[in-house]
């Protein structure tokens, strides 16, 4: 027998590991997902260095500048802000003054 570990099915467990055989694979699946994107670091929007962690839900710190700010809560930046930001920076929007 050949021992292939982490084919297509199966070997998802990792931080859903604490979770056995509860819950299905596929939500475990997710949970990893969203565990990893969270805990990994980002870029901090003021010193574009990649040294933001998560502090709490929608909570995020830059380790280098200090900068804190508010988020999504898995993602420092979520979907949904980014198109707001790319029409607030289009060529035709209004200006602040």
């Amino acid at each position: 027998m050949s021992s292939t570990r982490g084919t297509a099915k199966g070997r998802v467990s990792m931080s859903a590991g604490r979770f056995g055989a509860r819950y299905g694979r596929f939500i475990r699946k997710r949970v990893v997902e969203v565990e990893q994107v969270s805990r990994a670091t980002h870029r901090c929007p003021q010193c574009d260095v990649i040294a933001v962690r998560r502090k709490g839900t929608g909570i995020w710190t830059c380790r280098k500048c200090g900068y804190t700010f508010a988020g999504g809560a898995y993602v420092p930046q979520t979907p949904n802000f980014r198109i707001a930001q790319r029409s607030l920076e289009q060529p035709g929007a209004p200006q602040e003054k």
